[in-house]
């Protein structure tokens, strides 16, 4: 199986990851909102993400999903992936991932985070690896180490995934493994 030639310098930095957190809006979704006549949101997520980030659980890589939307739907989205920190209507997020990385006793160069917007912008700088899906807004570009080759509910999460696990030497035994952790 052929993988992506990643860059030396990309590679060092996901070798160090011990957290990665998610958006949701643009990143683990398409962006786009539905609204029902009750007033709640839906949202569709794509499955290859989910298996990444469990995946990414089973190799010991914690993982966060972190959104300033306040979303039922993520919520139930994270719990039914087992995410290890689910933060729901959270308004700092930079803020949040330092709180996580500071229970966990890991330094911010520790944590990689994905978006797609402004409101990820300051949490993008404050971490040792920045990852944006293809479709990310323009603002978001020069704040990133990577941007994936695939768009925001549309397994760029699954890229980011793939990038962890082949740089912390993990993916050979998933392959090897071949199924359904």
């Amino acid at each position: 199986m052929t993988m992506p030639a990643y860059p030396a310098d990309l590679l060092e930095r996901a070798a160090k990851i011990k957290l990665i957190g998610f958006d949701v809006d643009g990143t683990l979704t398409d962006g786009r909102l539905h609204y029902g006549s009750n007033d709640q949101d839906g949202k569709t997520f794509y499955v290859q993400d989910g298996m990444g980030i469990t995946l990414l659980r089973h190799a010991g890589i914690n993982t966060a999903l972190v959104t300033a939307r306040n979303s039922p739907v993520a919520a139930a989205r994270g719990k039914e992936l087992k995410i290890d920190h689910v933060h729901i209507g959270e308004r700092s997020k930079l803020a949040c991932m330092q709180r996580i990385a500071a229970q966990m006793g890991i330094g911010m160069d520790e944590v990689a985070f994905m978006g797609d917007d402004l409101p990820d912008l300051a949490t993008l700088r404050g971490v040792g690896l920045a990852i944006a899906p293809a479709d990310a807004h323009s603002w978001v570009s020069p704040a990133v180490h990577w941007i994936t080759p695939r768009k925001g509910g549309k397994s760029a999460a699954r890229d980011a995934c793939d990038l962890l696990l082949q740089a912390q030497g993990k993916l050979d035994a998933i392959l090897a493994h071949g199924e359904h952790p």
